[in-house]
């Protein structure tokens, strides 16, 4: 689950992702805790897509990636400094995981898994939009130091 080669992107790009990510995240939430599971579960199966795509194909070509890029990076100052790809496209991988399982214990008779699994998603993709602070990033990181990804 990662970039296929080496890029650098704004900072601001994955934070801006991270916002869209989280309102709709707390749209599901609200949805499946407010009687409707059926559209909650939906809505959770379009963002696990949404994060597979940011996961696999890279943060720099996932949907709300190239809407930064095309419609709200023109109109700011250059970033200050470039950041490597590899760690908040490994955070769409741990998206993917929690909403994947959230889908797939609904489709096990668990309805309340799509609130719960949205609710810690919503949590991680808060942090990065408000406070810049992505929790997968900081996983890959980890993991990074204790050599189970290699550096390169």
């Amino acid at each position: 689950m990662s970039d296929t080669s080496h890029t650098s992107v704004d900072p601001r790009g994955p934070r801006f992702s991270a916002g869209i990510t989280a309102v709709l995240l707390l749209v599901v939430v609200i949805l499946g805790l407010g009687g409707a599971a059926t559209a909650a579960f939906w809505l959770l199966v379009v963002l696990a897509a949404l994060f597979a795509w940011g996961a696999f194909a890279g943060v720099a070509r996932h949907p709300f990636g190239l809407l930064f890029k095309a419609v709200i990076r023109p109109r700011l100052s250059p970033p200050s400094e470039l950041e490597d790809s590899r760690p908040p496209t490994f955070a769409q991988g741990v998206g993917l995981v929690v909403t994947l399982a959230g889908v797939i214990l609904a489709l096990f008779g668990l309805p309340l898994a799509v609130p719960i699994a949205a609710a810690a998603a919503f949590i991680a993709a808060f942090l990065n939009a408000a406070f810049g602070y992505c929790l997968g990033c900081q996983i890959y990181l980890l993991l990074v130091r204790a050599r189970v990804i290699p550096q390169t």
